[in-house]
């Protein structure tokens, strides 16, 4: 972990939210709340005088909405921000933007009980604020149509593998430029990306509405077919199983795996024991373990795998994780994944000594 004191600035237009916020922040003894501001234009003066490391950012304030003040710090002033925002439907598809956006994550208010429920989340919200110190943030150029450009889809020659990513930390951007690459017919993907359960939902809408693929909040007993992405429900594991000669998607209750549910780990296993040479996995940027043990499994199992690389990863935890304990066979950057899957599709399942591209 980072040994210098970490620097925050908190943004919200509630005076209790940001009494609540700096009261949870300053416990930590590695944090230092440096200022607050009640709305974007007395931020950017904050924001210009301290320099904060991190910025905690409400979504919904007057004057100017948090996302059009992220959307100028991304393009002006590149910075690590943690956004607040509400359990509603509304709230749940603004979050998807900023983290499109380039937010590196976000902390969901409870619907009730504000002070005591934000007290609850102090351990979560002291986590994030410290990955987020670490995440590599990268500055965007101005995009007045709100629309991201969509790369040239990549091209399969084969729809007999099944694709599964992992991603936690930075994966809602990432997993948005693989997915979006993806033509109509490509291999059917399953997803695990950690995620509260109220956000999976407006994050697969959100990924079916700008892709060519069909994109969809997984469920239990659910046919997988080629040309289809299935996500794991924010509240359940999910694993891929087999009936006949049908793949299913597994959707199910249980205690946290690798301290995460859903767990990359259980879909990685499941991938390993099921598909076996016909898997593909993918690791994406995220903070811990998850997802290490069961990417070595499915590569002892012939399946082919690919770890994000740590320069575009926004924070290199589990792909480093999985190829230091040997199962990534090609660790790639984000730009070249999508080739790199039309690669692993198509080819064999050779087994290679990891190797850094």
């Amino acid at each position: 972990m980072n040994n210098k004191m970490i620097r925050v600035a908190v943004v919200d237009d509630s005076a209790l939210m940001r009494e609540i916020l700096s009261s949870i922040l300053s416990e930590a003894p590695d944090i230092q709340v440096i200022g607050t501001a009640r709305d974007p234009y007395v931020a950017r003066e904050l924001i210009k005088k301290t320099n904060p490391d991190v910025l905690t950012l409400d979504i919904e304030m007057p004057r100017m909405d948090g996302l059009g003040f992220l959307e100028k710090i991304m393009t002006l002033r590149p910075m690590p921000v943690v956004m607040v925002s509400s359990l509603t439907q509304k709230g749940a598809d603004a979050t998807m933007q900023a983290l499109e956006l380039g937010a590196v994550d976000f902390v969901s208010k409870p619907a009730f009980d504000l002070q005591s429920g934000m007290k609850s989340k102090s351990e979560e919200i002291i986590a994030k604020v410290r990955t987020a110190s670490l995440a590599r943030v990268r500055g965007r150029q101005s995009n007045r149509g709100g629309v991201q450009p969509q790369k040239p889809a990549i091209r399969f020659s084969s729809t007999e593998k099944i694709i599964a990513i992992g991603a936690s930390t930075g994966g809602v951007e990432a997993l948005r430029e693989i997915i979006c690459q993806l033509p109509p017919d490509a291999p059917a993907v399953l997803v695990t990306q950690h995620m509260p359960e109220q956000f999976t939902k407006s994050f697969a809408t959100r990924l079916d509405s700008i892709s060519r693929v069909k994109v969809q909040e997984a469920t239990d007993g659910q046919r997988v077919l080629p040309g289809h992405v299935y996500l794991a429900p924010g509240h359940s594991h999910m694993a891929l199983a087999r009936t006949g000669a049908n793949y299913l998607c597994k959707v199910f209750d249980g205690p946290p795996v690798s301290g995460h549910r859903p767990s990359v780990d259980v879909l990685f296993e499941s991938m390993a024991q099921v598909a076996g040479m016909n898997g593909v996995g993918v690791i994406l940027t995220g903070m811990g373990r998850d997802g290490a043990a069961g990417l070595v499994a499915m590569r002892k199992a012939g399946a082919r795998t690919i770890g994000q690389d740590e320069a575009s990863c926004v924070v290199y935890g589990m792909p480093r994780a999985a190829f230091d304990a040997g199962g990534v066979e090609k660790q790639m950057s984000l730009s070249s994944i999508g080739a790199g899957l039309v690669e692993a599709a198509g080819a064999g399942a050779d087994k290679v000594r990891a190797v850094r591209v």
